[in-house]
């Protein structure tokens, strides 16, 4: 009898630790909270402000609704308390840690010499492209001259110089393939910016940021109001202010995360914050701004073939990339992967690998492409359109 029960138990122990280490073996969404200088790097100031106390504060509340909130997401602050770091360091600690999603905070602000330097307010969200305006430039050019702090920034950084329009072009020519997610995810920021915390819609818009280049996940940095503004920094000064804005970004990120777990097949669901007070209801102020647009290149070479389904076929395709260019047929972005077909959906060209009306053989072909590009996804196509 005594045998039996110290059997049993050591079966107990040996089940318990083996659904243990299957629960750790399920990788969490790891999501990166950049709280934007730091230290010796004050950032922007107000009259009394300092940008990098309005960024850390936001960023913490944010990080604990998540982590309150949202099962199954690991937090991973860049900094949580005031120290410095450069742009390379916060970009290198996000792709140290397999990020799954990157925001980057900021507090905005203008010239000293602008003449409307104390009435100028809203909200706005960035996504790394090329600058299609002066504004936008100018932004950029702030955001990363933190690095003049550093002495050998000119070869940390591959002689890249912030303050050169010149510089910039190098951003023409980076990686697009997590562009639709950022996009989407910047235009539901914005939404909640307006919606939760009465925010000015000043758009979502893009730009050439260092730390957003050299991430390798879906990234948007985000200034969260003018610290210039006297009216605007008393808001993102006190608790409520950065208590909505932090609501603001989380309530967008519980939608992106949402759909993430869709595309993922994980059948997960997560739950309204309950660390902060719920959002009035108030109306949307007037948008001031649209986000840029992007000349279409073209293409020397073939192009890859547009999708042209059977009528009244449901099919079953993997897509795995999303572009605002159409690329050739032969063009080393796909990784080898052949044939390879596109819809065009809005103002990008979405690129899919397979075909099949039998879904189990498409979650084969599914496989090889997420070994290939991780944030690859099954879609369904129904009379040559695709069905959401």
């Amino acid at each position: 009898m005594k045998h039996t029960y110290r059997f049993t138990r050591l079966l107990s122990l040996v089940f318990a630790l083996f659904l243990g280490l299957s629960v750790a073996s399920a990788k969490d969404f790891v999501l990166v909270i950049d709280a934007g200088h730091g230290g010796r790097d004050a950032g922007a100031l107000g009259n009394r402000a300092k940008e990098k106390d309005i960024n850390l504060g936001v960023a913490l509340k944010l990080g604990r609704m998540v982590a309150n909130n949202v099962p199954g997401v690991k937090v991973v602050y860049t900094r949580d308390k005031d120290v410095y770091l450069t742009l390379q360091e916060r970009a290198n600690k996000a792709n140290r840690v397999e990020g799954d999603l990157f925001i980057s905070i900021h507090t905005n602000s203008i010239d000293k010499k602008s003449p409307n330097r104390k009435t100028v307010a809203g909200a706005s969200t960035w996504t790394l492209g090329l600058h299609r305006s002066k504004e936008n430039l100018e932004v950029a050019k702030r955001e990363n001259s933190v690095i003049y702090l550093e002495s050998d920034f000119s070869t940390r950084y591959e002689g890249f110089d912030p303050n050169s329009t010149e510089s910039y072009i190098i951003f023409e020519f980076m990686q697009y393939k997590h562009m639709e997610q950022s996009i989407n995810f910047a235009s539901d920021i914005q939404h909640e910016f307006v919606s939760v915390a009465n925010r000015v819609d000043r758009g979502v818009r893009q730009a050439g940021f260092w730390v957003l280049a050299k991430t390798s996940m879906p990234a948007v940095l985000v200034e969260l109001d003018f610290i210039c503004n006297p009216t605007q920094e008393r808001f993102l000064t006190s608790e409520s202010g950065q208590t909505k804005m932090a609501q603001a970004i989380y309530n967008a990120f519980v939608k992106y995360k949402s759909d993430y777990d869709r595309k993922q097949n994980a059948g997960k669901s997560v739950a309204p914050a309950t660390s902060a007070p719920a959002a009035a209801s108030v109306p949307a102020p007037t948008s001031t701004a649209k986000a840029d647009s992007k000349p279409v290149p073209r293409t020397t070479s073939a192009p890859v073939a547009e999708q042209d389904d059977e009528s009244g076929v449901t099919y079953y395709k993997v897509q795995f990339m999303a572009l605002p260019r159409k690329l050739s047929a032969n063009s080393k972005e796909f990784k080898g992967l052949s044939p390879v077909e596109c819809y065009k959906d809005g103002g990008m060209y979405k690129y899919t690998y397979g075909k099949s009306t039998d879904r189990n053989e498409i979650q084969k072909q599914y496989k090889k492409v997420k070994a290939l590009f991780r944030d690859a996804f099954i879609i369904q196509f129904r009379d040559g359109k695709r069905v959401k």
